[in-house]
């Protein structure tokens, strides 16, 4: 009995180590995904900045090219001032420039403006691509160390798993039964080591008797309190 217990005893720590294995797997696919989203955040907040610049710099060429129309209207329309007969006509023409030295002069402030933000833009665009490309480096750095990560988990979980099912050949079938049904109703631990007289499953004091016996007797017993199977070790090794 004394083997059969050992073999419980290791089942429960390959167990323990492949319920860890299964939970750090399944957390960093998801760690994962939220940096890949991440580095795609950010890589579409540098293209909506390069688009926005590239925007800018059309509107203002668009403006100096309306400028340049405005100032050869302008041009035209004071040479034909030269050509006018009457006062009335004079009056109006003049009124004409103003009307366009208004207008022109509203555009030059547009692209004064306009340079202003263009430079700022620049300036953003500029910081952006240069944080991104330390942002893709951490991110590629990160993601690969995490995928191969997860490649060694996946071989240590197939390690495991193979070790226990080797392992559980040489249990008993009554006494893996037992182990099964303990282990569902107390969160995966059956098997507990007892020291100074408390479980290491429930942290409960078992009776005195029952831990001078479980030092001395070759038949599994279990705790009083919570129904895991118990066992002594002088050094007092917990399984976990």
């Amino acid at each position: 009995m004394k083997e059969q217990l050992s073999f419980l005893i290791e089942l429960q720590k390959l167990d323990l180590i492949v319920g860890k294995i299964i939970g750090k797997k399944g957390e960093l696919p998801d760690k994962i995904l939220r940096m890949d989203e991440g580095f795609a955040d950010s890589a579409k907040s540098v293209e909506e900045s390069k688009k926005k610049f590239e925007e800018l710099n059309e509107l203002q060429g668009e403006k100096e090219d309306k400028l340049r129309k405005g100032i050869d209207t302008l041009k035209k329309t004071k040479d034909r001032l030269l050509e006018v007969k009457t006062n009335k006509e004079y009056q109006a023409m003049l009124k004409e420039i103003e009307t366009i030295e208004n207008k022109n002069s509203e555009i030059e402030d547009e692209i004064i403006s306009g340079l202003e933000e263009i430079d700022r833009m620049r300036t953003e665009v500029k910081t952006k691509v240069k944080d991104f490309s330390t942002h893709r480096s951490q991110y590629e750095r990160e993601k690969e160390k995490l995928e191969k990560e997860i490649a060694q988990l996946d071989h240590d979980l197939q390690e495991a798993e193979q070790r226990t099912a080797a392992l559980r050949k040489q249990i008993r079938d009554e006494l893996l039964k037992r182990y099964e049904r303990i282990k569902g109703r107390r969160n995966g631990v059956a098997v507990a080591l007892v020291w100074k007289e408390v479980c290491g499953g429930c942290h409960m004091n078992i009776p005195p008797q029952m831990y001078n016996e479980l030092q001395t007797s070759v038949d599994l017993l279990t705790c009083p309190n919570c129904n895991r199977i118990i066992y002594w070790h002088s050094q007092g090794e917990n399984n976990g």
